[in-house]
């Protein structure tokens, strides 16, 4: 119930779903000036997150981007396979915006952070980037207080042992340690040293900055 009530995405009465909510009326109201059609990519992006922002028209052409292909029955959406470090398939600025919900942060490495920000401001004509705070409190993969600050090995522990947040208790020591590994949550200045030049809109919870959202448009 706690999960349900903080960190559910699917619930519309969730914290994380008014957040969203919010964070999708900033992007609207910023892409509301472009012309028409507005070329979209979305690194690791879903159908269903469009269609539940009310993007499934034809005036918006979505292009997928994810490790492995995901099914799609918009007309105005595709689905690609490909790597957000590189994408060096796509022209410089092939697209007017590059769009990512949460997923910078699972790339395990700061270089691996370094590249996908470099080639997602070289793609597109504007970015639209959002993860969450390092400092936040509650951790928003295992929504546990504090976990990011905890040894890596107690982590480890959790992950193998626990159901916590949006994981399921891992199969193996292996598995629960890339899961660990895999999130590599950012700060303020790491994302402005990814990001120079452009704008770190925060999400605040009460005193606590939740998430950043790295943009470069003009509103």
């Amino acid at each position: 119930m706690l999960f349900s009530s903080i960190a559910d995405n699917k619930n519309p009465n969730s914290l994380a779903a008014s957040f969203r909510s919010r964070r999708l009326n900033l992007f609207n109201g910023l892409v509301a000036g472009l012309p028409n059609p507005v070329k979209i990519l979305d690194i690791g992006g879903t159908p269903e997150f469009w269609k539940n922002a009310g993007f499934d028209m034809v005036d918006v052409e979505i292009t997928l981007l994810n490790l492995t292909l995901v099914e799609t029955d918009l007309p105005n959406v595709i689905s690609i396979a490909g790597d957000a470090t590189d994408l060096s398939d796509f022209a410089d600025k092939s697209f007017d915006i590059a769009f990512s919900n949460s997923v910078i942060e699972h790339l395990f490495s700061f270089q691996n952070q370094q590249k996908m920000a470099l080639e997602a401001q070289r793609v597109s004509r504007y970015h639209f980037i959002q993860t969450p705070n390092f400092w936040f409190p509650i951790e928003p993969h295992w929504v546990f207080p504090c976990f990011q600050f905890l040894p890596k090995i107690i982590r480890i522990f959790l992950t193998r042992n626990f159901n916590l947040g949006h994981l399921k208790r891992s199969e193996s020591w292996a598995t629960a340690r890339q899961q660990v590994e895999e999130i590599r949550l950012l700060s303020r200045s790491e994302m402005v040293k990814l990001f120079p030049e452009s704008k770190i809109w925060e999400e605040k919870l009460l005193i606590f900055s939740k998430s950043f959202v790295a943009h470069n448009f003009n509103g």
